[in-house]
């Protein structure tokens, strides 16, 4: 609209001024929000209501920079590098597998497989574990270096699942080594698996270096 059209009124000097404090009581009180990719259901960045990027960005307006222990910041640089070692041991190896492809990308979270167990931080028991594997699972996990995590994935690893009463099954992983989290289903999807890591990086974060 130009300021030939008869429509146009300039604005006052009262008027003004409450466009100009209705502008200003937009403006973010703290840093300004994330900008990253936008989230189609409510178009609006994904991660903006983190509550740990909040309290970040907070004291950072407030202070200018962060007070923290070196305990937490080397657990929160652990939580981005975590390697995983694969246990597959049935069909939940596959959606294990599934993780790790581009359609999920795991390692964008800092979660990245590792082959050897002496560079891994986790391992990802998938699958049924029986009395004659028992005792492999616990050398692989005797040689990841401390502090070492276990992630239990599906029935079988869990408890037995569809095989908990047969003879030959071990009914639970966490009867041979410590498991940190477990995630059900048979199997359990990759989303499922992703969830996992996250509360193990969450765990890791909340809980520190755990001695075993």
């Amino acid at each position: 609209m130009s300021p030939a059209d008869p429509q146009h009124k300039s604005r006052t000097p009262s008027e003004a001024s409450m466009a100009l404090t209705t502008e200003l009581s937009r403006a973010p009180t703290i840093a300004p929000q994330p900008k990253g990719i936008i989230d189609p259901a409510t178009g609006r960045p994904i991660g903006e209501n983190d509550p740990t990027f909040l309290s970040i960005n907070s004291e950072l307006a407030d202070r200018g920079f962060l007070v923290t222990s070196a305990d937490e910041l080397i657990n929160w640089a652990r939580t981005g590098s975590l390697m995983w070692m694969t246990f597959g041991l049935a069909c939940c190896a596959v959606e294990m597998m599934q993780m790790s492809m581009p359609r999920y990308d795991c390692e964008r979270f800092g979660f990245a497989p590792r082959g050897s167990p002496r560079q891994s931080d986790v391992m990802i028991v998938a699958g049924t574990l029986t009395n004659k594997m028992a005792p492999a699972l616990r050398k692989v996990y005797d040689q990841m270096p401390e502090p070492r995590y276990v992630i239990s994935m599906g029935s079988c690893a869990n408890g037995g699942g569809y095989y908990h009463y047969s003879y030959s099954v071990v009914r639970g992983c966490d009867r041979v080594v410590p498991v940190d989290i477990y995630v059900p289903g048979c199997p359990p999807t990759a989303e499922a698996l992703l969830y996992g890591v996250l509360l193990l990086q969450r765990k890791i974060r909340r809980t520190g270096t755990i001695e075993r």
